[in-house]
């Protein structure tokens, strides 16, 4: 396969056949095609076309009972095990806040939908997978023993689509994620971010700016946001697993944003991954994958709030880790005192 030349549906699922033991991210990436390519490959074999329309997802999802919810970046994966339920519907936004599955959903960004029959042995792996315009993955649905298949496969009845085509092209026009510099003062900058009143304020003021997350984070001074050491995102899992102390975890990407809230209880590294691998919440995190770790304060109506966050070499955040609370109470103390006592940069220098 020269690089000039895509290979066709055909020739991608010779190669999978070839490399079946090979990851599906690994195969998008020696072909030069996105994962969606790969399961587009497969239609009318062990792949259906459907409807990407997220807000259609949402309608019939809750008739499948429990599920494995996963969303996942480059750098990290996130799996909840649990039901679709209290869904709020919306244009720009969608909302499941259910008490395991906990998602912020962005339609606009979905544009690719299938449903997925994977065989192992003697059993049928069903799984809903959805794909952003480039044909990265969005979110996907894995079903497990308890699922209801019947209402799998009504669902899937009614979200087919006439377009069953295996070719896919994807469109990475429009796309930006580098970080954007923001021509504003250390001062400026400074003086938006202690009138905030509420964190959800922080992405408006950045919109404000004109300034990108990590450039804001790296400028804003010490008082507000200090640069951790590498080792800093295990250090502060294995903390919080010694103290009982609940989280909430988010990993985003184009179209999704999935969270855990709860305790973390199995923290284990193999490899480059640091990994949580718990009754109804599975975590896989590339640490080398973490080119600058933060912890954030921000000022609100309740007291500052604390977050860990990760970045990629693209400036790009690949996690984002916050104490559980509730709105309207101060952040937990144990938490704050975690974060506050995790290795900073300069002290990794040093030592």
């Amino acid at each position: 396969m020269t690089e000039t030349t895509r290979p066709t549906p055909a020739a991608i699922r010779a190669f999978r056949a070839e490399n079946s033991k090979m990851r599906e991210r690994d195969i998008a990436a020696r072909l030069s095609v996105s994962e969606a390519a790969l399961v587009a490959a497969e239609v009318g074999i062990s792949a259906i076309r459907i409807d990407a329309d997220a807000n259609r997802f949402l309608e019939h999802i809750a008739s499948l009972g429990e599920v494995l919810a996963l969303s996942r970046n480059e750098s990290a994966v996130h799996e909840k095990i649990g039901v679709y339920e209290n869904i709020k519907a919306g244009v720009q936004a969608a909302i499941v806040l259910g008490e395991n599955i906990d998602l912020r959903i962005f339609p606009k960004r979905w544009a690719h939908g299938f449903a997925v029959t994977k065989t192992d042995g003697d059993q049928q792996k069903l799984s809903l997978q959805f794909f952003d315009k480039a044909g990265d993955a969005v979110h996907k649905v894995h079903l497990r023993p308890a699922s209801n298949v019947e209402a799998y496969h009504d669902m899937v009845a009614a979200l087919r689509v006439d377009d069953q085509s295996q070719e896919l092209i994807e469109d990475r026009s429009g796309s930006d994620n580098g970080v954007i510099d923001g021509d504003i003062s250390r001062d400026e900058l400074r003086d938006h971010w202690s009138r905030m009143t509420d964190t959800h304020e922080f992405f408006g003021m950045l919109k404000k700016l004109k300034i990108g997350r990590q450039a804001a984070i790296r400028a804003v001074g010490d008082d507000y946001a200090w640069k951790l050491g590498t080792g800093a995102v295990a250090e502060m899992m294995h903390a919080c697993v010694r103290e009982g102390l609940p989280i909430m975890c988010f990993v985003t990407n184009d179209g999704t944003v999935q969270i855990h809230s709860g305790p973390i209880i199995n923290v284990a590294t193999m490899g480059p991954w640091i990994n949580v691998m718990d009754p109804t919440f599975h975590l896989h995190l590339r640490q080398d994958h973490i080119t600058e770790a933060w912890a954030v304060r921000k000022p609100t109506k309740d007291g500052h709030v604390t977050s860990f966050e990760a970045y990629n070499a693209k400036g790009e955040m690949i996690i984002q880790f916050f104490g559980k609370r509730k709105e309207g109470f101060d952040e937990r103390r144990d938490w704050r005192a975690i974060i506050e006592n995790l290795t900073r940069a300069d002290a990794s220098v040093a030592a």
